[in-house]
């Protein structure tokens, strides 16, 4: 099979979808890899590196569409690279399309097989294997970035987040008890905040209960709580998730009126829509706006702040499953492997996840006519 790497195009994303270590394996296994010059560039993997890891370096990300037989990308194609893809070809990357219906259409009018990493299912269908490093990231990122825009000269309330003797550390809220919310909870613990984490999945807050230890607070997450809690919190992180579809909107506008001037809250969610109302996507060059006196921190690629870390991350999850797809035919690989049919989210102009098609309000086909055998 002929892979095919461009290079990122959205904005501030630093990330490659695969590393010259990455290309090696690839072709150890017969395969050709094809690069876009510079795809690797700005975390310091030159055209050289990938040449020595047995990589054909091309000059355009438009040879590299035309030529491949999969594409690997990190983030969700952008519509100049939508318009590329071809009946067929596979894309394997993150989607996020719950909240992108331009994207989702550019897909289905392009006739590609496109699997999300988002929604691949782990081992007996549980847990996110290839989203879990990039939400244990976020997860990490939320309090550092939500320590960060505390301070007042950021519009914070000037609270310092581990507090000093004789005065109150900050107040963090982690919404969603997952991958991304149990380490936001983490890092905050070891800033020294007070930390409070809501979760509603009983198994996993008794989990949540004996790894923290009392070090923070785990309560069953309800709206009545919710609204009570904001109005003490210096820091609020959303990391809700439901697999392929929009994320719930957890805390509304009534709300901030509520809240204390200069508190924060940090919208892991956002790829997903938001938890969060009043959340609309921003970029690193300019991540945080202000609604009713509260901060509103809602990068779409947060990991993308730390692109070596996440990159490396990335692959390390995602080529088995590169491989797998590479070695025996997408058709060949989904028939063999039900987590990673799970992450089909498109197949020749039909909707084949459930959370998605829901989403988009568009017809959802579960088993598509390739795969119906």
């Amino acid at each position: 099979m002929i892979i095919g790497c461009p290079k990122e195009i959205k904005i501030q994303e630093h990330r490659v979808g695969l590393v010259p270590s990455a290309v090696k394996e690839c072709c150890a296994h017969g395969h050709r890899v094809l690069v876009e010059t510079g795809a690797g560039l700005d975390i310091n993997f030159t055209d050289s590196d990938y040449e020595s890891a047995g990589a054909k370096i091309c000059a355009t990300a438009r040879e590299v569409f035309d030529q491949s037989d999969m594409i690997i990308k990190v983030k969700e194609p952008q519509a100049s690279e939508y318009a590329m893809l071809r009946e067929d070809q596979l894309l394997f990357t993150y989607l996020h399309l719950a909240a992108d219906p331009a994207q989702a259409k550019g897909l289905m009018d392009s006739g590609c097989v496109a699997i999300a990493y988002e929604t691949v299912t782990g081992r007996n269908g549980r847990g996110l294997p290839l989203l879990a490093p990039m939400s244990e990231i976020a997860g990490r990122l939320a309090v550092v970035v939500g320590s960060f825009n505390l301070q007042k000269h950021m519009g914070g309330t000037g609270r310092l987040i581990c507090g000093v003797p004789g005065v109150f550390p900050a107040s963090v809220l982690v919404i969603g008890g997952g991958a991304a919310g149990f380490n936001a909870a983490r890092v905050a613990v070891g800033m020294g905040a007070n930390v409070t984490i809501l979760e509603k999945d009983h198994d996993r807050m008794r989990f949540l209960d004996d790894y923290f230890s009392g070090q923070a607070n785990v309560i069953y997450s309800s709206m009545n709580y919710i609204e009570e809690a904001v109005q003490t919190t210096d820091l609020v992180i959303g990391a809700v998730l439901i697999p392929g579809a929009s994320a719930p909107q957890l805390i509304n506008r009534k709300m901030l009126s509520t809240m204390m001037p200069g508190s924060v809250m940090v919208d892991i969610a956002i790829d997903q829509g938001g938890c969060f109302e009043t959340s609309k996507a921003t970029t690193h060059d300019d991540p945080t706006y202000v609604v009713d006196n509260v901060v509103h921190y809602c990068v779409a690629n947060m990991p993308g702040a730390v692109a070596l870390t996440s990159t490396l991350a990335l692959n390390h999850a995602v080529l088995p499953y590169a491989l797998k797809l590479a070695d025996k035919g997408w058709k060949g690989a989904l028939q063999e492997d039900p987590n990673l049919w799970a992450g089909l989210n498109v197949c020749h102009g039909e909707i084949t996840h459930e959370g998605v098609a829901q989403s988009l309000d568009l017809p959802y086909n579960p088993v598509p006519a390739d795969l119906a055998a």
